[in-house]
């Protein structure tokens, strides 16, 4: 008798000393929570100068999934196995990344998604420094999107600290960089250790009086319903009251969802077809989807990369205003060698 006694105190003892682990944890992240302001300005310019409203761009994105994602990687969240890269892996990633970024830094404006500053999950470098030495003729801004001091799952190798965003680099300055965030939130506690999405806008005043807005998104990845419709519904309505006085628009990056009955002509066996895509009202005629439909942009990672069995999907693609025309359009194949996203490079003219 006195055996089980103790062993059911012993058992007592290890589920208080649980629950006020769970509950301290609880208090401290509700302490610590970035709750970040709807607009949040991150740089100001008094007299940036002119861009000429006939001028033609160049725009790159890619998210480049923290260079802990490569083709050898799969990820719990996604129903892999996996939570971290080897360091060297990590490392020879970013090493990658900012290769190609050197070899196409022509382009006037590049769109990067999953950039870390501190995590654990990228063994705390900070890739947008990385990166800022790499692309050095080009103002940069960074809107943090990931800032959790301790991410729990999954519980035999916590993510840990994360500290990410997204970064948007420019050729021209504009007149103002500014972080808007998405509406939407989980439901408490699973809140206090997910993203609060953004998307940075940039903008450039024009010869004709008018303004360029150049936009860098990356929208929710894992909520089906509620929270993807408030982030399109809150982006929608900024994008239509900016058109509406004039201004140019052209929007890009990781939307986590396909474009308007999209038709990729690649083989079907391949195609990701769970995707949910955006529905053919959501703007109405004259706004355009600029997107490559010969190359996949993503690739699933519940398993390793197989160019023969691995499922693949569009969803890193640009909208244009009808005052916009695009050139043309094309994604890079690099075999998600280092990242679960290929790049995409977009050409475009502002129309008078």
């Amino acid at each position: 008798m006195k055996i089980i006694l103790k062993i059911l105190k012993a058992l007592l003892i290890v589920v208080i000393i649980f629950i006020a682990g769970f509950a301290g944890l609880i208090a401290y992240a509700l302490v610590t929570d970035y709750n970040p302001v709807e607009k949040e300005t991150l740089f100001t310019k008094v007299d940036p100068g002119k861009l000429n409203d006939t001028i033609e761009l160049s725009i790159l994105t890619w998210n480049i999934g923290y260079c802990g994602l490569d083709k050898d990687m799969d990820f719990f969240y996604d129903g892999g196995k996996k939570v971290f890269t080897p360091k060297k892996t990590l490392i020879n990633n970013l090493v990658a990344v900012e290769k190609f970024l050197k070899q196409n830094d022509t382009a006037d404006f590049i769109f990067i998604q999953e950039v870390d500053k501190d995590s654990k999950r990228s063994y705390h470098i900070n890739e947008f420094d990385s990166l800022n030495s790499v692309l050095k003729n080009h103002f940069s801004s960074f809107g943090k999107n990931y800032d959790v001091f301790f991410v729990p799952v999954p519980v035999s190798s916590p993510m840990g600290k994360v500290l990410s965003g997204v970064a948007l680099y420019s050729k021209f300055q504009p007149v103002s960089s500014v972080r808007n965030s998405f509406p939407g939130k989980y439901s408490f506690p699973k809140q206090l250790f997910m993203l609060d999405r953004c998307f940075i806008v940039n903008r450039y005043p024009l010869t004709n009086g008018k303004d360029l807005i150049v936009i860098n998104t990356h929208n929710e990845a894992y909520d089906p319903g509620q929270i993807r419709k408030a982030q399109m519904d809150y982006l929608k309505g900024f994008l239509q009251k900016e058109y509406e006085k004039g201004n140019y628009l052209i929007l890009g990056g990781d939307w986590n969802q396909t474009p308007p009955e999209f038709k990729p002509t690649y083989p079907a066996s391949l195609i990701r077809t769970e995707q949910i895509s955006l529905p053919a009202s959501y703007l109405p005629a004259g706004w355009q989807w600029v997107y490559d439909n010969t190359t996949p942009t993503n690739r699933t990672i519940q398993s390793a990369y197989d160019p023969e069995k691995t499922t693949t999907t569009v969803i890193d693609f640009f909208l244009i205003s009808p005052n916009v025309k695009a050139n043309s359009v094309k994604c890079y194949n690099l075999d998600f060698e280092h990242s679960d996203h290929n790049p995409v490079l977009a050409k475009f003219r502002l129309i008078k």
